[in-house]
């Protein structure tokens, strides 16, 4: 079989330790950023790219960062939809205060603002853990809701509460505004998500991964063996935040272009995400992907089923949506706690072996 190590040798540790030690696995890497980067910005529309391509982007880089604070280093939170809301209100903020830098350090600039923002609200995970974490990330989650619609100063005092994203162009291109292209968009957030998942790759299988990963299977026999909790913990709250804030600032400067924080950044999209990961793989890059894509894609392939091809009310429509979300995550968490990343690993190793028995 073609997916085998048979022939391959590794003649360093850096070889044998790579991320994808197959070279099929390496081939298939490279042909689907082949694909993402030099086909699908020739043949996306505007449906594909506004109903399923840009928030599956910008929905994968949310799952990372929230996978790495859950499911890498054991930390629940149920605020990413407010940190998302403190990516998109610093990116405005920095739009608008500063228009003659390119929009790309705009939305980095910004998530390092999101990190710190993480630092600070994460501290009480020094002191407690499990559902009283969940709680207090909840509390921040409404905290900053609240702020970002009773400070008229982070919407600039508009009369309707509501921040618009001005138009701006990468290397002569509308990335923002109304007059941006399908293809534009979509290459631009290609970008922040291929070097999210790059460099949360690395991060989780270095140094700083190996202790977010101690601290998750025993915090005390973690800092027993020298792993220092405080560091470990808030390095991974401003890296998840960091990421969770470039998502939102995504997703309102290139996806939306206009927000309102209670209606789009609420706690509806901190469950959101959270699905997504456990639907996905807690503990997984690839189960962030995957389980962005499973949300993204299940609502309209039940919209063009139930009210194109059936006929549905579109109100019965959603309720039916949410219904079988809410069933499909109860299966998960019964049948395959690990979600489709773990599915994925056994097909792999199967596939691996076969015609051989197991």
């Amino acid at each position: 079989m073609f997916y085998r190590e048979a022939g391959e040798f590794k003649t360093s540790y850096v070889d044998d330790n790579q991320t994808f030690p197959i070279r099929f696995d390496r081939y298939r890497y490279y042909a689907v950023l082949a694909v993402a980067f030099l086909i699908v910005p020739f043949v996306i529309n505007d449906y594909w790219a506004n109903a399923v391509l840009l928030p599956f982007l910008i929905y994968a880089i949310a799952a990372i960062g929230l996978n790495i604070l859950v499911g890498y280093c054991g930390q629940v939170s149920l605020g990413t939809g407010g940190f998302m809301a403190v990516g998109a209100y610093a990116t405005y903020k920095l739009m608008t205060a500063f228009p003659d830098i390119n929009i790309f350090f705009h939305i980095v600039m910004a998530g390092g603002i999101t990190a710190i923002v993480g630092v600070l609200f994460g501290l009480p995970s020094l002191r407690i853990k499990g559902f009283y974490l969940a709680v207090a990330t909840l509390a921040a989650q409404f905290f900053l809701v609240w702020l970002f619609n009773r400070v008229p100063w982070f919407y600039n005092n508009s009369a309707s509460g509501q921040i618009n994203a001005p138009e701006r162009t990468v290397f002569g291109q509308a990335v923002t505004g109304p007059a941006t292209e399908a293809w534009a968009t979509y290459l631009f957030c290609l970008v922040f998500t291929v070097a999210s998942a790059l460099l949360a790759r690395n991060l989780t299988r270095g140094a700083m991964g190996r202790r977010w990963m101690a601290i998750r299977d025993m915090d005390i026999a973690a800092e027993i063996i020298g792993v220092n909790p405080l560091i470990s913990k808030l390095t991974a709250f401003a890296v998840s935040s960091f990421f969770v804030g470039i998502a939102g600032a995504l997703f309102f400067a290139v996806y939306l272009g206009a927000v309102e924080v209670g209606e789009v950044y609420g706690i509806n999209k901190s469950f959101l995400v959270l699905f997504m990961i456990i639907i996905g793989g807690l503990g997984s890059i690839f189960g962030s992907f995957a389980g962005a894509a499973f949300l993204v894609l299940l609502p309209v392939l039940l919209k063009n089923v139930l009210v194109g091809t059936l006929g549905w009310p579109t109100g019965l429509a959603s309720h039916f949506e949410i219904m079988i979300l809410g069933f499909l995550i109860i299966v998960f968490l019964v049948a395959e706690p690990h979600g489709l990343a773990q599915l994925w690993r056994v097909t792999k190793e199967k596939l691996r072996l076969w015609p051989f028995p197991h």
